[in-house]
């Protein structure tokens, strides 16, 4: 599905290119290996893309999973095979940097439900041949993490040294310390909750629903019919968007300054940077994700809940578990605001854990983890250097 594209110079695919033959690393479960769901499901056969970065050592002690977060993917820290851009997270990841492929073997993997060759909405049903659109089962961060677990299997891992991930990508970090504690020495979850707000399932309602009123999205069969719902999904990021900013860095960064010109059209062209700006982030993104992925996902970080399975007691959730943690938020983000980050703490030191705790003061809203904060830089490095001295992993180049 899909043709070859030039971005920047170089030869790229459709996104629609990606999802049954994505150029990635591949997993393939047939139907003697189906994933259980939670709404009851058994999905067989499937598949999970992912992407390798370093050598995994002899004593196999030295993985890091890093989970992707809503609009993210597995090309955490390679050109992206779409847009041809470099990987989401290459502030982190890389030689000599916090997450350092020289001494660590980094994995990730494009969650279930998502877009980019792992099993999702829009992938062929290979009971129909055709796209699973909504006949595709609804997935939670749970079957996403227990998918994950089926693959760090698949590549002969008992124990990783490390999970780390923000947002959704924080979410499945505290699912699999919850779901697997004895298979993570070590945990980074960075600007996230143990559940969803009311407030954040009323933004992914927007923009669901935003995607639903596209007449392109023809019920979710939009690939049958030759049709994309473009606009639906462009308005739900740019909806989305704001919310990963805040006031203070979109005043910084647009203010109320104009684009391209010095008075108004007193029309509804896009008079304002910000205007513009909100354009660009809505056309360039339906360009490497799916609409109906887009539905999953956000209905997946909607049902997160981890204390629900323990009587409503978090606490009761990390009771015992030997996982080393570090918890980080940033001062302007409102989305997953620090209060939220602090119960997850006290839930993990009411049930025993290993926790430390970072509050850093940044301007730059939700999205802070992904960008160049040094103060945040800094103590995902400390934090895994120290776990690694714990763990007994010998430093590069001794």
């Amino acid at each position: 599905m899909g043709n070859a594209q030039l971005v920047n110079g170089q030869t790229t695919q459709t996104q629609e290119g990606e999802v049954d033959r994505p150029s990635s690393l591949l997993a393939v479960f047939g139907k003697d290996q189906p994933l259980r769901l939670d709404c009851g499901i058994d999905l067989a056969p499937f598949q999970i893309a992912y992407q390798t970065y370093g050598t995994l050592n002899a004593e196999r002690s030295n993985a890091i999973l890093v989970c992707h977060a809503l609009t993210g993917d597995q090309h955490v820290a390679n050109v992206h095979p779409v847009t041809g851009k470099q990987g989401w997270w290459t502030t982190l990841v890389g030689p000599g940097l916090a997450l350092d492929t020289e001494r660590y073997f980094i994995i990730c993997a494009n969650v279930i439900g998502g877009c980019m060759g792992s099993t999702g909405p829009a992938s062929t049903n290979p009971d129909t041949g055709k796209p699973w659109g909504l006949d595709f089962p609804v997935v939670t961060i749970p079957d996403m993490v227990r998918a994950q677990a089926m693959l760090i299997d698949r590549l002969g891992i008992e124990t990783l040294f490390a999970v780390v991930g923000g947002s959704m990508g924080g979410m499945q970090v505290l699912q699999w310390c919850v779901a697997y504690p004895k298979r993570v020495f070590s945990a980074l979850p960075i600007a996230c909750s143990t559940r969803h707000s009311a407030q954040n399932i009323a933004f992914h309602e927007l923009g669901r629903q935003a995607v639903m009123a596209d007449p392109d999205w023809q019920q979710g069969r939009y690939f049958e019919r030759g049709t994309h719902p473009h606009r639906g999904l462009g308005v739900a990021r740019m909806a989305a968007h704001i919310t990963y900013l805040s006031d203070a860095a979109l005043h910084r960064k647009f203010g109320r300054r104009m684009q391209d010109r010095d008075l108004p059209t007193f029309s509804f062209d896009a008079d304002f940077q910000v205007e513009s700006y909100l354009r660009h982030q809505g056309s360039s993104f339906v360009e490497r994700f799916d609409a109906n992925s887009y539905l999953y996902l956000t209905r997946a970080m909607d049902y997160f809940d981890v204390a629900a399975d323990h009587d409503g007691v978090l606490a009761s959730a990390f009771r015992g578990t030997g996982t080393r943690f570090c918890v980080v938020s940033f001062t302007s983000d409102w989305l997953f605001p620090t209060s939220e980050s602090r119960a997850t703490v006290h839930a993990l030191n009411a049930g025993g854990a290993r926790v430390s705790f970072a509050e850093i003061e940044t301007d730059r809203g939700h999205d802070a983890f992904l960008l160049d904060v040094p103060e945040f830089i800094d103590i995902a490095h400390a934090f895994l250097q120290s776990a690694a001295t714990a763990r007994g992993l010998t430093p590069p180049g001794t």
